[in-house]
Order: C-alpha cells, then sequence, then structure tokens
C-alpha cells in the first residue's frame, strides 16, 4: 500500500481510562472483526488481562477505513497503562508515528497519563487529545479539556469528546488520527529492515516476531537474518493481525505485521532485533531498545527440586515474550536450586508468578522481594547486592547505599494530609507541591524504593479513597543505616527469608514477621522456636507449641508418679525428635514479609 495511506499509532493513557474499550470500538467501526467475534476487551488476549481488568501486554491490529473516498490502512497498538509495564508502552511508540492520548472526563490528566506523554513525545510523536467517558453523571468534558489545552496548547474546542463504551463520536478518533498522525517514512526500494518490537513462542511455528517494516519489502517467505543474533531463518509464514494472524503475500515498508520464524530455540532471536533479508541484507541495524533495569529482585524456587529444568524452560519461553523478565540461576540452603529474578514492580512479579502457575503448570516458591542496594567495602570496592544473602560480613561493610525515587502523587486536595502523612511514614521527604487547578494537587516527593514496591499503591488508594494516582522513577542511590534481619527457624538461619531493613523499623518489622510466621508454620511434633535476629543479636522470639498426645488420658487415680513418668517419657521422644526433625516452610511465610505493616 501507498506509505501516504497508512497510519500507525498506539493508545496512550493512565490505568483505566479507556483504552481498550476504545480499541474495540475501533475495530467494530472498520468492520475488522465481525459482531460475532466481538467481545470486550478483544486485543486482550490473555485470561489474566480479562480477569483483572488491565492490559498487561502490547497488541497489534491492522484496520482497513475509508476516508473521503481514500482506502486507509490503520495500524494500532494498544498499550497498558500500569507503571509496571510501561516498557511495554515504551517499545509500542517505538513502532509508531502518533499516539492517542486518552483521559478520563471524570478523572482528568493522572500521574500515568503525563509518564507516557512525555515518552511520546520523546519520540517525537504526534499527540491526538481524546476525552473519554463524557456520558458518566460526573463527567467534567470542559474543565479536562482546559487541563489538556494547558499541557499540549491543542484548543479546548478541537479536542474529540467521546464514549468508547456507549460509542459516541469514537469515529472521530480515526478521522483525527488520518488528518494529524503523519505517514511513515521508509524506502521501499532499500534493503529490508523490520523492527522486532514483540515476540512470543508458537509451538507449531515457533518464535513468532511482531514487526515494523521501516525499509525495504519482504514478498513470500526468503531466507531471512536476524541481525543481532546473526542466526539465519526460514519463515513459514508472513502476515498482519485483524487481530488474529492472517497470511499475506508481502510486507513492505511502513506497515505492522508478524514473521513466523520457524526458530524452535527461544535464544535465536530477541525483542529490539533487526530483521533483515540474508540475500541482501541492510548494512546498519535499527537501534532497538535500551535495556531496563529491573527494580525488585525475588528468589524463585520450584517446589519439587526434579522440576528445576522444567522451570528454566518456561522461564526462556516467558522471557521471550517478556522482555523485561530478567533471571540467573541462584541457590539457597532452605530450597535447593532456583534463578533470582529482576522485576520492574510488584504487580509485574505477580502477573510473573500466576502466568508461570497457568501457562506452564509450575509448582513455584517466590522469596520476599528485595531491592538492588549498594555495598561500599572497607577495602573500597563498591558492589551490587539484590539478595540479602548476599550481603558481605558486617565487618567489611563500610556503608550501604539504597535506592531513592523520585514519586508524583497526583490527588484531590482535601487528602493532601493523609498522602504527607503517608509519605513521611515511608521515610520520605517533601520536594515539590504545586496546584493542577482548584480542586487537584501534585505532590513530588523523594522516598526510598523499598518503601513503595509492597504495599505503598494500596495505602494510598486507601487514605484517598481511590482517587490518587502516582508514578515514580528511580533517581539516586544514598547511604543509609541498613542492616540484614535474619529468620532462625527451630535455631536454623532460613537465607530465603532474610531482609535488608533500615535500623530504625528492625525492631518492629523483626518481631511482626516472627508473629506472621508463628501462625503460618504448621505445629510439629516438637516445639519449634522461630528468632528475628541481627547479625547474633536476637530482637525477638516465638515458639510453635508441639502437637501433643495426651498420655494420660487412660490414666486414673493411683500415684502421680506413674503420670509423671509418662510425660517425662514423652518430654524426652519430643527432645529427639527435634534433633532430628525438619521443618517444613509453606510458601506464605516467604511472602509475610509483605505485610509486616498490616494490623
Amino acid at each position: 500500500m501507498n506509505l501516504d495511506h497508512i497510519r500507525n499509532f498506539s493508545i496512550i493513557a493512565h490505568i483505566d481510562h479507556g483504552k481498550s474499550t476504545l480499541a474495540d470500538r475501533l475495530m467494530q467501526i472498520t468492520q475488522t472483526v465481525t459482531e460475532r467475534e466481538m467481545r470486550e476487551q478483544l486485543l486482550d488476549s490473555m485470561d489474566l488481562e480479562r480477569e483483572k481488568g488491565v492490559t498487561i501486554k502490547a497488541s497489534a491490529v491492522r484496520m482497513i477505513y475509508r476516508h473521503a473516498g481514500e482506502e486507509y490502512e490503520i495500524n494500532l497498538i494498544d498499550t497498558p497503562g500500569h507503571v509496571d509495564f510501561s516498557y511495554e508502552v515504551h517499545r509500542a511508540l517505538q513502532a509508531c508515528e502518533g499516539a492517542v492520548l486518552v483521559v478520563d472526563a471524570t478523572q482528568g490528566i493522572q500521574a500515568q497519563t503525563m509518564a507516557h506523554l512525555f515518552a511520546a513525545l520523546d519520540q517525537d510523536l504526534t499527540i491526538v487529545p481524546v476525552i473519554n467517558k463524557i456520558d458518566m453523571v460526573s463527567a467534567m468534558p470542559d474543565d479536562v479539556a482546559e487541563e489538556i489545552e494547558g499541557l499540549l496548547g491543542v484548543p479546548a474546542e478541537d479536542i474529540s469528546r467521546i464514549s468508547a463504551k456507549a460509542g459516541i463520536n469514537v469515529e472521530d478518533v480515526l478521522t483525527h488520527v488520518i488528518a494529524q498522525v503523519p505517514p511513515p517514512q521508509g524506502d521501499r526500494s532499500a534493503p529490508l529492515r523490520a523492527l522486532v518490537f514483540d515476540c512470543h513462542y508458537d509451538s507449531y511455528k515457533g518464535v513468532i516476531a511482531y514487526v515494523r517494516v521501516v525499509d525495504g519489502v519482504i514478498s513470500g517467505t526468503p531466507q531471512l537474518l536476524a541481525m543481532n543474533t546473526r542466526k539465519l531463518m526460514d519463515p513459514l509464514e508472513i502476515g498482519v493481525l485483524v487481530p488474529a494472524m492472517l497470511s499475506v503475500g508481502e510486507l513492505g515498508a511502513g506497515q505492522v505485521g508478524y514473521i513466523a520464524t520457524g526458530f524452535k530455540s527461544v535464544r535465536d532471536l530477541e525483542v529490539g532485533d533487526t530483521i533483515t533479508l540474508a540475500a541482501r541484507p541492510a548494512m546498519e541495524k535499527l537501534p532497538g531498545y535500551q535495556p531496563l533495569k529491573p527494580m525488585v529482585f525475588a528468589g524463585l524456587y520450584p517446589s519439587n527440586p526434579d522440576d528445576y529444568n522444567d522451570l528454566r524452560d518456561a522461564l526462556e519461553k516467558l522471557r521471550l515474550d517478556d522482555a523485561a523478565l530478567v533471571y540467573q540461576p541462584e541457590t539457597s540452603q532452605a530450597l535447593g536450586f532456583g534463578y533470582r529474578l529482576g522485576f520492574l514492580g510488584l504487580f509485574h512479579m505477580e502477573i510473573v508468578q500466576e502466568r508461570l502457575e497457568r501457562e506452564y503448570d509450575m509448582d513455584i516458591i517466590f522469596t520476599a522481594p528485595s531491592v538492588e542496594y549498594r555495598v561500599l567495602k572497607t577495602d573500597g570496592e563498591m558492589i551490587a547486592i539484590d539478595s540479602p544473602a548476599d550481603l558481605p560480613d558486617p565487618t567489611l561493610i563500610e556503608h550501604i547505599e539504597e535506592p531513592w525515587c523520585e514519586l508524583r502523587i497526583f490527588t484531590p486536595a482535601e487528602y493532601i494530609g493523609p498522602v504527607l502523612d503517608l509519605v513521611t511514614k515511608r521515610r520520605g521527604e517533601l520536594k515539590n507541591q504545586s496546584w493542577l487547578d482548584a480542586k487537584r494537587v501534585e505532590v513530588v516527593t523523594m522516598i526510598p524504593l523499598s518503601e513503595i514496591i509492597v504495599d505503598f499503591y494500596n495505602d494510598l488508594k486507601a487514605r484517598t479513597k481511590g482517587y490518587a494516582s502516582m508514578d515514580y522513577t528511580l533517581d539516586e542511590y544514598r547511604p543509609g543505616d541498613m542492616v540484614k534481619l535474619d529468620v532462625l527457624v527451630n535455631h536454623l538461619p532460613v537465607d530465603a527469608l532474610s531482609v535488608i531493613v533500615h535500623r530504625d523499623v528492625s525492631f518492629y518489622k523483626g518481631q511482626r514477621l516472627v508473629s506472621k510466621m508463628k501462625e503460618i508454620i504448621p505445629r510439629q511434633q516438637f516445639e519449634v522456636p522461630i528468632q528475628a535476629a541481627i547479625g547474633n543479636k536476637v530482637i525477638s522470639r516465638a515458639n510453635v507449641k508441639a502437637m501433643r498426645k495426651d498420655v494420660l488420658a487412660k490414666c486414673y487415680g493411683g500415684d502421680i508418679s506413674r503420670k509423671r513418668k509418662l510425660l517425662e517419657k514423652q518430654k524426652a521422644g519430643k527432645k529427639r525428635m527435634k534433633m532430628v526433625g525438619s521443618v517444613e516452610i509453606p510458601q506464605e511465610a516467604f511472602m509475610s514479609v509483605l505485610r509486616l505493616d498490616e494490623e
């Protein structure tokens, strides 16, 4: 198709502002899918996405739309809104020339609205603002239009006002995209260069690469070359997404589609790679993507040690589908062989856990999450630590540096007090405070990353009745009085339960952790002591009482010495059992660290 008649755009917005619903309506209007095939959140193909009501993976679809007597090919890439999946947004934006910015008429501009907008502007994309949910009783489209005008400089009267759910004015979005988003640039006669912006593994077709063709043409199924891995491929088919895979004869410059590579190994292709023709390779590959830096780390172990190889294969396939996931092997005295995984946030970790359990039928154990600390040793060496088990001996540590974030919170003015109180309790510092309008405030703070990765967002929502939103970016490392909190079960340290905490809260967290462990660990045939310790100093202890058989049940009357003899015999038996007995620690115990602040 002529480049002038192609438009590539993404939909970006804060979580739950209506991106997926808008995508559904656009596919209906363009008759990309039939009424029989239509369902809510059509582009959200994962069960998890439907259950949780959030987009996790960026999804592409090609639509054909007739406007002013001309036929246009419109490629839409729907993106997630959650902060943990912002990397999906960045990848999608790099394959587009424009972005539709959706803003909820009842909430206005939120934290992730700003984050995604800045990401789109960094890519020099054309922004098409849209106000959604104008049919809601609490909608304030005029006020929101003024917000957008102040932010982008677009006249308020020129901003589309729609209801994706009710289908009001949705077609205006397509006409604005055609009028405002520039057509792609590219040279069909140049050597082929196709950017891989996503992948997944298919049992029959091998690795499926989702590509944006920048230059050249793929016609038929010629031999191709992945320029980063230097692997040759004999593709099984090429096609477009409608949103199901549809085989076509040709993909040219400016178009978005897929290549069934035939690769059986997930190591043969990576997201951000450039695909070219083996017979006529391009001289220069495309820039690709910046490697992502994980924010949260956790250990992952199979419940059954025999499943280690299956877990490795599952992680390899998941890594292809989730470019933000990083992992490396590690061992634990308590749990055996496993992996250390890096995530972009706790929600990302939750999704990975559920996908491993559902899609790959894995029975797994996750340890408590941690962030990456920097440790300056007494010999001047600086090392990075993402697992408490790797922390050097305290005598070798000069100081420990923890990561701090710049945290932006958008909140109604009436909740400013509870928000600042929450920030202060989490060791945060107020950096700036500005009024967006008469009713809403933007609060910018500096706060340790370890204080916000677990339950900060839930607490923020609870204090503001769900109205506040947040976004954070890693800013710097600062020295802090950090200590390693060890947990001993039956006098043996459990390395997978160790956490790094600030000394000021170590006693409180030690007590809370021991109390929770006492509730979770099942009773044994012998008494099990649970201790929290900093170095050699025990700061808290609790005992899980032994299960006892009533050995006196058949004793009645007579001399008390017989009863005492039976009890002493029972006591000696339990003592011997304790010496050889092992305590099985359930999964909930490893995650109990997450809920230390719950009352």
